[in-house]
């Protein structure tokens, strides 16, 4: 039996398969809470009535936890939040799967220059605490950014960015131990 995309979320947190009234239960959790009213809003964003239900509830949770995440913003399965904290995230930024963010994380658009647009971030990429990724910039996969590090440029797969300015270090086992519970 294939496993929903909130299920794939949840499975993320805690290793184990869980089904419809566990994930309820797991909701006490501010970050998986706003996960499934997340997900209810992307799958039900296109339906008139119910669709308007479901932004009413995530603007509320929105505003209650701090995470400015959007139902327009893309977001691979698995997506895993580690900390309960201010996020802010564009809603034309484009994640991949089994990607983790921390809390304080900015992922936005910049407005101008050579990097103007939205970022793409690949898959299993490990994003520290405070760390800002703005522009049009293409994050590859297994990318570990480093708490505090500042990046408004490519980054290549297998790589991890520290400092602010971010620089780049090769790494073939950058998120090896990081991403936890991978789908």
């Amino acid at each position: 039996m294939p496993h929903s995309t909130i299920q794939k979320d949840f499975y993320r947190e805690s290793g184990k398969w869980l089904s419809g009234l566990q994930i309820i239960t797991k909701c006490v959790n501010p970050n998986l809470h706003f996960i499934y009213i997340l997900r209810k809003t992307q799958k039900y964003r296109k339906k008139p009535l119910i669709g308007i239900f479901w932004k009413l509830i995530l603007r509320h949770y929105q505003i209650k936890y701090g995470y400015q995440i959007y139902s327009e913003t893309e977001i691979g399965e698995g997506f895993y939040i580690g900390h309960w904290g201010a996020l802010v995230i564009n809603p034309k930024v484009k994640i991949g799967k089994n990607c983790n963010i921390a809390q304080g994380v900015t992922i936005g658009q910049q407005n101008r220059g050579k990097n103007a647009g939205f970022p793409v971030i690949g898959d299993e990429v490990w994003i520290g605490t405070n760390a800002v990724i703005v522009g049009g910039i293409t994050i590859g996969h297994d990318v570990l950014i480093a708490p505090n590090a500042y990046i408004n440029f490519n980054v290549p797969p297998h790589s991890v960015v520290m400092g602010n300015p971010g620089i780049i270090y090769p790494s073939e086992t950058a998120t090896e131990g990081y991403i936890n519970n991978m789908i």
